[in-house]
């Protein structure tokens, strides 16, 4: 049972303006995940809005890309299933997500989803990642996190008919 989650949310571009409740949507994204995967005590969370060009630096440092993408997912340590955790308050900090806003709008054009079903989605698949899931090698790894994804926004209410037509993720 999560104890409690602390979302931090910071929004790092001027793109794209961020509708009303979508602060409030990544927060429930965020619970919903940790309560589907079971996770036990309190969790901190780093969720930051960004540009095209923020994100491509952040994809070229870190994964030698050079590219944009659509989310980045910066876990606190490598081993999968450990966690910092802040020894004053005892919260798991299980890293950070990082989500290009340009992206989300291409992306929501490109699968026709609304705005607030694709940052539900991008979230849910950044803190999967946070929490040692990985869709890398494809196969029953691939499709593990997506079910679980898909999950996710059933559980916030977006209907699962409408499925990605892309293998790009």
């Amino acid at each position: 049972m999560v104890d409690r989650t602390k979302v931090i949310i910071v929004d790092r571009q001027k793109e794209v303006k961020v509708p009303t409740g979508i602060r409030m949507l990544i927060r429930r994204c965020c619970n919903a995940v940790l309560k589907m995967e079971e996770f036990k005590g309190s969790a901190e969370i780093s969720v930051t809005l960004v540009d095209n060009a923020y994100i491509q630096g952040l994809n070229k440092q870190y994964r030698n890309k050079d590219v944009p993408t659509d989310v980045l997912s910066f876990p606190m340590n490598e081993k999968s299933g450990t966690f910092e955790v802040d020894p004053e308050t005892n919260v798991k900090i299980l890293g950070d997500i990082v989500i290009s806003m340009e992206k989300v709008v291409e992306q929501c054009k490109f699968y026709g989803h609304t705005m607030r079903r694709e940052i539900a989605f991008l979230v849910a698949h950044g803190l999967l990642h946070l929490l040692g899931y990985d869709h890398k090698n494809g196969g029953l790894e691939k499709r593990r996190m997506r079910d679980r994804e898909e999950r996710v926004l059933s559980l916030l209410g977006f209907s699962n008919a409408i499925s990605y037509i892309s293998d790009k993720r």
